[in-house]
């Protein structure tokens, strides 16, 4: 054998050797790995995920990232522009990012007050400045704050006709908006899982009633539902009691979808041979349903999940746009979108705007990290390590 046919035979097996332990990690990982080996090349997908990941964390930590609380008022810069930082101006450069002053003018024609920039005036970001106490997550006190400046004052999505600001109250919202969609869907995850469950495993008169019970729920007409539910809230409730009654009802009216896709999966899978093992030996039908079927068809439920949360989120943004959801002085999307309605925002505040590009954001992040996961589920996709 010559030097050449030795190496090509060295090579060749070099690269069997690595084909068979690629296989052989392929076929000896677990449904969860093959899911995560698929979703990582998934570019788009990861994407999503991790932009619901940073609203997540500004919303979660929104008392810490706003320089303001969501209720401060600035009577000096009354639907003010957005203040952007920069690090040059007429002036020179400064290492230091900045804003320039402000100051109010009379408008001669409508004569109300209107905030003119001073490029004369600087004013310098501090990072990790002092500012309005808060709790860390409601536990530790704290009162410093990511960004702020030491003299003046910053808004750097402009502030809304009582001066409030509003990157501020768009953190706050995010928050909101978000715990909202997930609290949501957990509920309906929740009576979702009970009610397929049932109707799937149990079949016959059984799941007759429950079906004819979600068609009932599912023809329920939203908008009219929500008109007498915003009525019938009274007055004198405080927005975390709103807050919750809202979450309650998304969550109430939001599980028929997916209960009929798990009682379909468990329909299909409720005669199969581990089932009937499982039941031969005695198993409890809670058991064999929560330990035997649901993970069978888990990461399908994973995915349904996921897609459900742009619904839940466009739900809550729309009804409190039109009053029908919360109501101020609660902060979420669709609130402070209320102030953006009318012609003058248009033409003299577009700023106010900004909140539905987070809505925007928001829904088409989870819509790709649901196609992603969708497509990382499939049993039927060619994956590798």
């Amino acid at each position: 054998m010559t030097t050449i046919e030795a190496t090509q035979t060295t090579v060749k097996s070099g690269v069997a050797t690595q084909d068979s332990e690629a296989a052989l990690r392929y076929y000896s990982a677990s449904q969860w790995q093959l899911i995560w080996w698929r979703f990582r090349r998934h570019r788009m997908a990861l994407a999503g995920g991790i932009v619901l990941a940073a609203l997540a964390l500004l919303g979660l930590f929104a008392d810490f990232f706003a320089p303001y609380s969501g209720a401060v008022r600035n009577n000096d810069y009354l639907l003010g522009p957005p203040q952007l930082p920069r690090f040059w101006d007429q002036n020179g450069f400064s290492l230091r990012p900045f804003v320039h002053g402000v100051t109010t003018a009379r408008d001669p024609v409508t004569l109300r007050l209107k905030p003119a920039i001073d490029p004369d005036v600087r004013w310098y970001l501090d990072f990790f400045v002092q500012g309005s106490s808060y709790r860390w997550l409601g536990v530790l006190e704290s009162d410093r704050h990511l960004i702020g400046v030491s003299e003046g004052f910053i808004h750097l999505f402009g502030t809304d006709d009582l001066g409030r600001d509003l990157y501020s109250r768009t953190l706050f919202a995010t928050r909101t908006s978000l715990s909202i969609g997930v609290l949501g869907v957990l509920i309906a995850f929740v009576l979702a899982l009970v009610i397929g469950g049932v109707a799937g495993y149990t079949g016959g008169w059984v799941d007759y009633v429950i079906q004819r019970l979600t068609e009932v729920v599912r023809v329920i007409p939203v908008i009219p539902l929500y008109l007498g539910l915003a009525a019938a809230f009274p007055r004198e409730w405080s927005s975390e009691q709103v807050y919750f009654a809202m979450t309650l009802i998304l969550g109430l009216v939001g599980w028929p979808t997916l209960a009929r896709r798990i009682r379909g999966q468990l329909l299909s899978l409720r005669n199969e041979d581990f089932v009937t093992a499982a039941r031969l030996a005695g198993a409890a039908a809670s058991r064999i349903i929560g330990i035997h079927l649901l993970p069978a068809f888990a990461s399908y439920i994973i995915v349904d999940l996921v897609i459900s949360f742009p619904y839940m989120i466009l739900s809550e943004t729309a009804l409190s746009f039109v009053g029908l959801g919360l109501r101020p002085p609660a902060m979420s999307w669709g609130v402070l979108l209320q102030n953006a309605q009318n012609i003058r925002a248009i033409e003299q505040a577009p700023w106010l705007f900004i909140p539905a590009t987070f809505v925007v954001t928001a829904v088409l992040a989870f819509t790709v990290l649901g196609d992603g996961l969708r497509d990382a589920a499939d049993p039927y996709t060619v994956s590798g390590s």
